[in-house]
């Protein structure tokens, strides 16, 4: 039985009951128009649901094609690309710089160990010995002393 049912069925009793008690009527309507509001709400609340339910489908596919994207763009590396001076501008500000950085055709890539962002230098970049990651700001210092060492014993090996 639902609530409407109940309260009518309260109604019924009251008035079989033939009681002249004006609370116990009073409290009897009370009852009849919340369950009558109850029942609109629950009504409202299912059709919400379904729209909630079909706003969560299509948010589901927007979700597939912009991770699709950014996937896509992950497989990328700056490095295979040298003609993409927009990587590097977050970098360098100064664009005489910029024109420094892309005279050398070696490009390298370093993972940040703080926040694992991957990022293209070129020799130029690696000599000056440190620079801040663009994404997380940690000094990423390179020490050139050991790539010199397997250099000079790479060609005594020769």
């Amino acid at each position: 039985m639902t609530l409407t049912e109940k309260t009518a069925y309260l109604k019924g009793l009251i008035e079989g009951l033939g009681t002249d008690d004006k609370v116990i009527a009073a409290i009897a309507d009370i009852l009849s128009d919340m369950a009558a509001e109850i029942a609109d709400v629950k009504s409202d609340v299912e059709d919400l649901t379904e729209v909630v339910d079909v706003i969560d489908e299509d948010l589901g596919e927007v979700e597939k094609d912009l991770y699709e994207t950014e996937d896509d763009d992950d497989d990328d590396c700056c490095c295979d690309d040298d003609d993409d001076e927009e990587d590097y501008d977050d970098i360098y500000d100064d664009e005489d710089d910029d024109e420094e950085l892309f005279d050398d055709d070696d490009l390298y890539e370093v993972t940040c160990p703080t926040c694992g962002d991957t990022i293209c230098l070129n020799s130029a970049m690696i000599e000056d010995g440190s620079i801040n990651c663009p994404n997380c700001n940690e000094l990423l210092e390179f020490d050139l002393d050991d790539i010199e060492d397997e250099e000079k014993s790479e060609e005594t090996e020769e």
